[in-house]
């Protein structure tokens, strides 16, 4: 099964070559690997051009994530289109390979892999990846949640229902939402892993979940996020990271970085919603409530080789 690979970008000179890196190691060779590049002003472009890359311009003035995806799908041959942001990169050279196998059901329109933090991401960010991205795969799941930071859809789908270009974010969700109710399968597999870097300011926190505020009333325009809900939310997962900082004796070096970063999430929220009704109690459970943490296991060495990166 062919597949493409896209790649949206903006100014991602400090990350992109890693990720081309990882795509050129890995067990599977016969893939096209297209940049989608809005704008870039530093050396993205010219860091991408030292790999076999087809390269899709689009102008800040037209970008939308929506928007840069379906240009960078429309350049694409692959049956199987696989979207990797630009500040991820495989940790195995079966990456590709885990992620595509479940298409081998006719009924699986969508699967997300597995994403995890660096040494530099913030605490609460760990949290977040640990309960969004568990170990157990879910081969049929129950509830339209994605992630196209690391994700891979059938072309002809899309051909049938392109992604929503007036979406200020969460265009994977609207997707995926829509695959959902035609009775395709949503999968989850853990085995195809990335690591998703993230460098941001409280206020570069504040204006991602700002913006995915905005969408996700879009998205499900009946639901609500009101003053009480963010103050709940804010407290139950500032309140349940403080615990875990504190149980991996973290809690000095993290507690502020906590406290902003579940502020700066539930604010930004808050006020996404306002600009833009109850949500789902199945994707409250997958975007915002703290789960009951599981009891730590040591995750099972994988039988495969990790990739070295010589930049690591």
């Amino acid at each position: 099964m062919k597949c493409s690979i896209i790649i949206r970008a903006y100014n991602e000179e400090r990350h992109i070559s890693r990720l081309l890196t990882g795509i050129g190691q890995q067990t599977l060779q016969d893939v096209e690997t297209i940049l989608v590049d809005s704008g870039s002003t530093d050396g993205t472009v010219t860091a991408a051009q030292q790999f076999p890359v087809k390269i899709v311009h689009i102008s800040p003035e037209e970008f939308t994530f929506g928007r840069s995806l379906n240009l960078g799908i429309a350049s694409a041959g692959g049956e199987v289109v696989v979207m990797a942001s630009a500040h991820v990169y495989p940790v195995y050279p079966d990456w590709l390979e885990r992620l595509l196998e479940p298409f081998e059901d006719p009924k699986v329109a969508l699967v997300y892999g597995k994403q995890s933090g660096d040494e530099g991401s913030q605490f609460s960010e760990h949290e977040i990846f640990r309960r969004w991205y568990p170990d157990a795969p879910q081969p049929q799941q129950s509830h339209p949640f994605c992630n196209n930071a690391n994700a891979a859809i059938r072309r002809s789908l899309w051909e049938a229902h392109p992604y929503d270009e007036l979406l200020p974010g969460l265009e994977d969700l609207a997707w995926a939402r829509w695959a959902f109710e035609q009775g395709y399968r949503i999968s989850y597999a853990p085995s195809s892993e990335v690591v998703h870097v993230h460098r941001e300011t409280p206020r570069g926190v504040y204006n991602r979940y700002r913006r995915e505020g905005m969408a996700f009333k879009q998205i499900y325009p009946q639901e609500q996020f009101h003053f009480s809900d963010f103050v709940r939310l804010f407290s139950a997962n500032a309140f349940s990271d403080l615990r875990e900082a504190g149980r991996q004796h973290r809690l000095t070096r993290s507690w502020r970085s906590i406290l902003w970063f579940r502020w700066m999430q539930f604010w930004g929220t808050y006020q996404g919603y306002r600009q833009s009704g109850p949500l789902t109690w199945q994707l409250k459970q997958a975007f915002y409530y703290p789960r009951q943490n599981p009891p730590r296991q040591e995750t099972e060495p994988r039988p495969v080789e990790p990739i070295h990166y010589s930049d690591r």
